[in-house]
């Protein structure tokens, strides 16, 4: 049987980002998708002009739809929007590895995540998750200090798994200079996971690529370390031999090739 992997994250019309960039990741790995819609958005690669949460009974209908008839082996979400959304899923067992990408931008600067659902998500599902994905802005929000350098981005994944994550990826893309960075803390250690740094501007849905691959990779019985690698792998070669699609921040090439 296949591996099944569900995201739960909001919908991207142009397909860059969102459940439409999660779904194209999974099959890429060999992975039957799953999606719960949280959102909708009305975005392209240069505006983000609207974005409507979806009611949360109706998320949480989704979700137990889902459940009961298929059997997730990892689970990722990405923009959740409001803190009822985030209710509803804590609400639920997950018999499987939860990915928490905790989306609070959109690429264009958009928020996708309310003030109160920050606290939500802090409280009810950090506790919950196997991993979660925060970029430099993101991390600085949960840990609640400057987040600018590799050390401080080691001292931030240590104060985010200390509210209840088991696994923290601390991704570095947005340092200046040199190689792209991403400090992974799992298992009592860090790990740190270099490479060249691509200049471009074509880099839509990237976190959402990143998290979804390495929810397809658990997905399939691989270890985390090791799927942060395959998963950092992709979203290199899909950046690097992206499409050139849009007149602002063009989506990845999700085509490449993976394991």
């Amino acid at each position: 049987m296949n591996p099944i992997a569900l995201t739960i994250a909001g919908s991207d019309p142009s397909g860059g980002a969102g459940v439409q960039a999660d779904l194209r990741t999974f099959h890429q790995f060999g992975v039957y998708g799953a999606a719960v819609i949280t959102l909708i958005t009305v975005q392209n690669t240069v505006r983000v002009s609207r974005m409507e949460p979806l009611d949360a009974g109706l998320v949480g209908e989704q979700i137990d739809a889902v459940l009961e008839d298929l059997a997730p082996h990892a689970v990722k979400t990405g923009a959740l929007g409001t803190a009822a959304v985030i209710e509803a899923m804590a609400a639920r067992d997950f018999a499987a590895p939860l990915v928490v990408d905790p989306v609070s931008f959109s690429t264009q600067g958009a928020p996708l995540l309310s003030a109160d659902a920050r606290s939500a998500l802090k409280r009810l599902l950090l506790p919950r998750a196997f991993l979660v994905t925060p970029n430099l802005d993101e991390a600085a929000e949960l840990a609640g200090i400057p987040v600018r350098d590799p050390e401080s981005m080691r001292h931030a994944a240590r104060r985010i798994a200390d509210l209840g994550a088991r696994s923290v990826l601390v991704k570095g893309g947005h340092l200046q200079g040199g190689d792209a960075i991403d400090i992974l803390w799992h298992d009592g250690g860090f790990t740190e996971f270099r490479s060249a740094r691509l200049e471009t501007r074509h880099t839509h849905g990237t976190g959402c690529v990143l998290s979804a691959a390495i929810a397809a990779c658990l997905a399939r019985g691989i270890a985390l370390p090791e799927s942060v690698r395959l998963g950092r792998d992709f979203v290199h070669e899909a950046i690097r031999t992206a499409p050139g699609l849009g007149g602002g921040n063009g989506p990845l090439n999700i085509f490449v090739r993976t394991l």
